[in-house]
């Protein structure tokens, strides 16, 4: 399992977003991380499709977070940017030693274990390592 940029560059974007609590501009954050704006556009328009960040129109407009931020986990932020956080050997769910492999019970704990941390770490305690 590996978590590409997009899913850093999201917990990047919501972290900025939480420090200003306040409307942010995307430039800006990309400005301040010296990150790829086009990169991080297509990021916050997936983070905007899963109801985790709003986008305010106008002079003052920008992004929001949608709640606050002890009310995201790393866990659904990471599957919004990245799809379902995976750590199975195999690529497929149709493999035909499935029932037999020694490895299987191996890489679904695993998965329930990564998935578990992810779902309990909370934006608010990324925050407090800024701080």
């Amino acid at each position: 399992m590996k978590i590409s940029t997009r899913g850093r560059y999201a917990l990047i974007i919501m972290i900025n977003l939480a420090l200003a609590n306040t409307t942010v501009s995307l430039k800006d954050i990309a400005y301040n991380e010296h990150l790829p704006i086009k990169y991080l556009e297509k990021i916050m328009a997936l983070l905007v499709k899963s109801n985790l960040v709003k986008s305010i129109r106008g002079k003052d407009g920008g992004y929001t977070l949608v709640k606050f931020p002890n009310d995201y986990s790393i866990g659904e932020i990471l599957r919004a940017s990245e799809g379902e956080i995976k750590s199975r050997a195999c690529d497929t769910d149709n493999c035909e030693k499935q029932d037999t492999c020694p490895t299987i019970k191996f890489f679904d704990g695993l998965y329930r274990e990564i998935n578990e941390y992810i779902d309990n770490k909370k934006l608010s305690d990324l925050i407090k390592e800024v701080k």
